[in-house]
């Protein structure tokens, strides 16, 4: 059945238009709209929809309000939107907060001069959330059947599509070691990274917030996120967290209890000195940043004293990356389906036999917090 779709924005053209994005999909079905927070959340209760998309500045009710609502009420993935500003990027992460599973950029010039990109774009997010893991979301089970997500990592640019270190993956002759049992420490690591996309920002604060001040490796965090957004980001980061969280900036230094959160639109990677470079976004590649680009860097110049770990996202990226850290003798951690939102980035990473250790999202916190 058809991916069941209420649109809910104040602006009168963009509900038409994202209705028409939306109803150009012949698996999705617009069953409503609204034009406030309060009309979201009758819609909600009303339509039972799969997903809402929603705005965030709204008369009687803002969106963030409602999402909260809608997470109380009638629990639904909701896709957000917002600006592409700093403050954007603020309102995107309250949302996040407050129970939205994802979020895109609200552009309306992208709408003109790209209209196909931001269709497929637009169409992808609300099948994958369609199909997200309810259970990790605080959801009930959706009220009709959903399909199924592919037994294969998804290719798309919303988030892990095909990048330029792409190939076919081999399937992995045994399953990889999961479990709560922490897993053995065979060597000081000299750099932890990290790789997420969808989902991501709320399992990176829930990791990073368990780890002690006194971690004894540096980090560097690639999450697939506008340029606009990482500074806020990384700043909430910090906030939250007893070890450092910045923005990268070229010519950062890796220290010890420091994360180093890739800029968005450009490419992270560290050099022999342990010195990051930010590079800028290559055309050639889907995702800016691109965790394949920061895991290869890290293989290259650690060898095997990193450990790198992929976290919940749509996709692929960090499966290439996690080859050439494995080449090099490192250890790399994949996130279990069962705590994913979007089970695609660290099944790409199991399913070629590339991961050491699945583990669940409280679980790689903890072990990580043991580092130390």
């Amino acid at each position: 059945m058809a991916v069941k779709v209420l649109v809910v924005d104040d602006s009168g053209f963009f509900r038409r238009r994202v209705a028409e994005i939306l109803g150009g999909d012949k698996q999705i079905q617009v069953v409503g709209t609204a034009s406030n927070g309060q009309e979201a959340v009758d819609q909600t209760l009303a339509l039972r929809p799969d997903v809402v998309t929603m705005d965030y500045e709204m008369p009687v009710m803002d969106g963030i309000t409602a999402v909260r609502q809608i997470m109380q009420r009638c629990p639904t993935p909701v896709l957000m939107f917002s600006s592409l500003t700093y403050e954007g990027a603020r309102v995107s992460l309250d949302a996040l907060d407050a129970g939205a599973a994802d979020y895109l950029p609200k552009n309306f010039e992208d709408i003109s001069r790209n209209p196909d990109k931001v269709r497929q774009l637009l169409c992808e997010r609300v099948h994958a959330l369609a199909r997200s893991n309810r259970t990790s979301l605080g959801l009930s089970a959706p009220s009709h059947s959903v399909p199924t997500a592919p037994s294969s990592p998804v290719n798309s640019r919303a988030g892990g599509a095909t990048s330029l270190f792409d190939r076919q993956a081999t399937p992995a002759p045994t399953a990889p070691r999961a479990g709560n049992s922490p897993p053995p420490r065979k060597r000081q690591y000299k750099l932890v990274a990290i790789g997420t996309s969808t989902g991501g920002p709320v399992a990176l604060q829930k990791v990073l917030t368990q780890l002690p001040a006194n971690f004894p490796a540096p980090l560097l965090l690639v999450q697939h996120m506008p340029a606009a957004f990482t500074k806020a980001f990384a700043e909430r980061l910090d906030k939250l967290c007893r070890i450092s969280v910045k923005e990268a900036e070229d010519g950062d230094t890796l220290r010890p209890g420091v994360a180093l959160l890739a800029p968005g639109g450009k490419q992270m990677m560290v050099d022999g000195r342990g010195v990051v470079r930010i590079l800028p976004g290559d055309e050639r590649l889907n995702y800016k940043p691109c965790v394949d680009v920061t895991f290869g860097s890290a293989a290259k110049t650690f060898q095997d004293k990193v450990l790198a770990v992929v976290l919940t996202g749509m996709g692929a990226d960090g499966r290439e990356g996690a080859r050439m850290l494995k080449q090099a003798g490192s250890c790399v951690w994949a996130q279990d389906e069962a705590s994913c939102v979007i089970y695609g980035m660290p099944m790409a990473v199991a399913k070629a036999n590339l991961a050491d250790g699945v583990y669940s999202l409280d679980d790689i916190g903890r072990f990580l917090s043991e580092l130390s």
